[in-house]
């Protein structure tokens, strides 16, 4: 095998073993990132994915991951809002947007959409030897590069326009960081950058979780305690997220 697909047949095993242990984690309900560390190895394996678009098994993979994802995502908005209605002093709101997580939990432990994703990663290294005995891996650093190289110009342009989308903005960062993070021997992202990333990443983040709540808050009554200090904390976000996106264009130009 390639250095390149040794790699990806290494990672792939690393996020094998850490998707196992979520779910006996979820299983038995044994501490409150359980669900976050699902979904982060999920981001981390579409990210090693996306770059080998066109291989056998990967498509089947991505839209495995796509569904897991899918179904756990209301579940960690809820875990993020009824822990920040705690952190405020709104307990009782707070957990009864938790209550019977235990089974919850369980539910995404024995989902059939986690099995589906174990049961691919689990071959899918024998589809990447297949495709590499027929020839249909060749120039597989150039394939990855490639692609990752797309993906920040995407973020390059996305940048530029003024009337930048902070949603798509979000996305593309997240796509890039991880992308970087999954290749690091293709070295698209110093240090600085990196750093950058992960802060604009952390920003538009807590500036869509602002704007969610306010936009439940229109709906759920007790969250209507929350509104004035979540518009106050947006109006801030922005800024915040506003200002490191400029640092980061910046920093995209002299790279």
């Amino acid at each position: 095998m390639s250095a390149m697909l040794d790699h990806i047949v290494a990672q792939l095993l690393t996020l094998q073993v850490r998707l196992l242990a979520c779910r006996e984690r979820l299983a038995a309900n044994t501490d409150s990132e359980a669900l976050h560390d699902l979904r982060t190895s999920l981001r981390r394996l579409r990210s090693l994915l996306r770059p080998l678009r066109g291989l056998p098994g990967v498509e089947q993979l991505e839209e495995a991951a796509r569904s897991l994802g899918a179904l756990t995502t209301p579940l960690r908005d809820r875990e993020v809002l009824a822990a920040e209605l705690i952190r405020r002093g709104y307990a009782e709101a707070g957990q009864r947007r938790v209550a019977r997580w235990d089974s919850a939990f369980a539910s995404v432990a024995a989902s059939p959409q986690l099995t589906r994703v174990l049961a691919i990663v689990d071959v899918f290294p024998l589809f990447l030897r297949a495709a590499e005995r027929e020839g249909l891996a060749r120039s597989l650093v150039k394939r990855v590069d490639k692609r990752l190289v797309k993906q920040w110009h995407k973020l390059h342009e996305a940048l530029q326009d003024p009337g930048h989308d902070r949603h798509r903005l979000r996305l593309l960062i997240k796509r890039v960081r991880y992308g970087d993070e999954a290749y690091p021997q293709l070295d698209h992202a110093g240090k600085k950058l990196q750093r950058l990333l992960k802060k604009a990443q952390g920003d538009l983040g807590d500036w869509h979780d602002h704007l969610q709540w306010l936009l439940q808050a229109k709906d759920h009554r007790d969250l209507a305690p929350c509104k004035e200090g979540w518009e106050r904390q947006l109006r801030d976000a922005e800024r915040n997220a506003d200002l490191t996106l400029d640092a980061l264009q910046a920093s995209l130009k002299r790279r």
